[in-house]
């Protein structure tokens, strides 16, 4: 009896929208859909997390500049 692993759908965390986003600006979604995230170089993914780290910084740097000018 041989067991077959059922492949799980993995939730979306509040990330992963982002990283997409940014990988299909890189010109990378059409590689993602085919290949999935496992398919990417160390230097395509290495890309994606240096601007998702950047625009992540960028937001919370907005955020505290709003509630310094609310209070």
């Amino acid at each position: 009896m041989t067991k077959t692993k059922k492949q799980k759908k993995k939730k979306e965390r509040p990330g992963d929208r982002l990283k997409y986003e940014i990988a299909c600006e890189l010109g990378l979604g059409e590689k993602i859909k085919t290949q999935g995230w496992g398919g990417l170089t160390a230097a395509e993914t290495g890309r994606i997390g240096g601007m998702l780290t950047t625009r992540k910084k960028a937001q919370r740097t907005g955020e505290m500049q709003n509630k310094s000018a609310e209070g």
